[in-house]
């Protein structure tokens, strides 16, 4: 009998939330186990929604909704970090993980909520679970969150339905459901949080800059792409003086709004304050070096590829192992950096993200000089999730490895640092998506001969990915002095196991949900 791996999937999510809760349990545990049940029945109907073709915006292919994993992570992402705070004191954050645990539950009732109200018939049993579930939790937010703390919710939720109604019209088949709710969600609950902070205080000299740079990046980005995707509309991109409008437009928006919001939320003027940290050690300088030579290194195998298919190869799309190459360059850019110098990872990966969007920008608006040899450049490199408009995979991958490291707890963190299997949670997404996917990719499509039941999918490339995990957790230990397991090995493996197998069978775009599940099992 062919199994399906939906339900596969849903099984491995359930134990991971299992997991969580036999580690953290508060007033919030028994509404996630209730909104997992829910999401789970409305999966079914979200992907009924996707093969007849009646949801309401054109959604990313060949995919099912996934709307089950993308809904448990902001909620199991909360109830983690709240734990951490309780065990370190930190109130403030205690209540602010909180906050983050209802905004995950009630972005995953709205989308449950637009799955009901287009079903037709009308679905009465799913209707009766999803009405229990969200009275419950409902019942608790009331009970549990301050007045204040539920209109910072209800701000959230309303920019998610604006940015939805936006960029789901902007950006047909760039996303499943889950994903959606996931990247929509965090761009929304980031875009509050900017907001919230520039509203409240105007900075304060002493504080670090550092956890401002991202926000305030990300909101430019939204803005900049939104802008230009409705004026692109009315005018042709593709002339010379489109291009000059869209690169002065870019500066404005970036020399007169971004870099003074920066000025105003840190007191430090950004451009001094950068090179006063770029300089401030010669490891720096030298981690930095490195980098600019492993991005040579990703230009010249992307040249040599498009080489060879221009000079007559029959070959119209890179392999799996290439593509896996630049898995293994980013593994190579951010190990060092977690060892060495992670605040400088921290701001290069913004650095890095503000680039390959704007990047990606250019390609998609045919934006002169570089819009047309980026268009040839990078078709050689496409795979089937790339089925809308933009080009997302190389930017997930980023995601996937620098989400660990922007979450990282820092109010929440002990003196000594993160002990046990917390002490690897900077490195999650170098783990799922650096060494795991790479290497269950590469062996499960060339010795791989054993298939997981409903996928393609092997068993041999599991297997290898747990074990090149656990290979790469032996050699962190050695080289980051900060990291003690304790006595926690089995929970890394588990862990690493779980995740393993949540690869097998999703659909999802792997390189962002492994890195967050893996993050919030370690963080436990």
């Amino acid at each position: 009998m062919q199994m399906d791996p939906v339900l596969v999937e849903s099984a491995v999510v359930f134990a991971m939330v299992i997991s969580v809760h036999m580690a953290v349990w508060n007033q919030l545990s028994w509404c996630c186990i209730a909104l997992a049940v829910q999401a789970f029945y409305v999966q079914h109907k979200w992907d009924r929604l996707l093969r007849t073709g009646a949801a309401v915006f054109q959604f990313r292919p060949s995919a099912n909704s996934g709307v089950l994993p993308a809904s448990m992570v902001l909620p199991l992402l909360g109830l983690a970090l709240r734990g951490r705070c309780v065990s370190v004191g930190n109130v403030y954050m205690e209540r602010f993980a909180m906050v983050i645990t209802v905004i995950g539950m009630m972005l995953a009732l709205f989308l449950s909520l637009i799955a009901l109200g287009i079903t037709r018939p009308v679905p009465t049993n799913t209707c009766v679970i999803a009405g229990i579930a969200s009275s419950a939790i409902l019942y608790t937010v009331k009970q549990t969150l301050t007045v204040s703390e539920v209109i910072e919710v209800l701000e959230v939720l309303l920019i998610f339905v604006y940015l939805s109604l936006i960029l789901l019209y902007l950006l047909p088949r760039c996303f499943t459901p889950g994903e959606a709710l996931l990247i929509l969600g965090g761009i929304s609950f980031i875009i509050n949080q900017l907001i919230k902070r520039s509203l409240v205080s105007s900075g304060n000299a002493n504080s670090d800059p550092l956890p401002y740079f991202l926000p305030v990046a990300v909101l430019g980005l939204v803005l900049l792409g939104i802008f230009f995707a409705v004026l692109f509309v009315f005018m042709e991109s593709e002339t010379w003086s489109a291009s000059l409008f869209f690169h002065t437009m870019t500066a404005v928006l970036g020399l007169g709004l971004l870099v003074p919001w920066l000025s105003l939320l840190t007191q430090h003027h950004p451009v001094t304050w950068l090179i006063h940290f770029i300089t401030e050690s010669n490891t720096r300088l030298w981690l930095i070096g490195f980098w600019a030579a492993l991005l040579l290194l990703a230009i010249a195998v992307v040249m040599h590829q498009n080489s060879h298919r221009s000079g007559g190869s029959k070959k119209h799309q890179a392999s799996t192992t290439v593509r896996k190459y630049f898995h293994l360059l980013t593994v190579l850019t951010f190990a060092p950096g977690l060892a060495l110098d992670r605040p400088l990872l921290h701001l290069s990966a913004v650095a890095c993200l503000s680039v390959l969007l704007f990047l990606e920008f250019v390609r998609y608006f045919r934006i002169r000089p570089l819009g047309p040899p980026l268009r040839h450049l990078l078709t050689l490199f496409l795979d089937e999730r790339d089925s809308g408009p933009l080009i997302l995979t190389h930017i997930y991958l980023l995601l996937g490895v620098a989400l660990p490291i922007w979450l990282s707890p820092g109010n929440c963190t002990p003196k000594g640092g993160l002990g046990g299997a917390s002490g690897l949670v900077p490195y999650a997404g170098v783990l799922a998506v650096g060494v795991g996917d790479t290497v269950a990719s590469i062996f499960g499509s060339t010795v791989g001969e054993i298939r997981w039941p409903g996928t393609k999918k092997t068993f041999e490339g599991t297997a290898t990915s747990v074990f090149a995990q656990i290979i790469a957790v032996v050699v962190f230990l050695i080289a980051d002095s900060s990291i003690n397991l304790n006595a926690s090995y089995s929970w890394v493996v588990g862990s690493i196991t779980m995740v393993a197998m949540l690869e097998a069978y999703t659909s999802q775009i792997d390189n962002l949900l492994l890195p967050l599940y893996l993050y919030i099992l370690l963080l436990l």
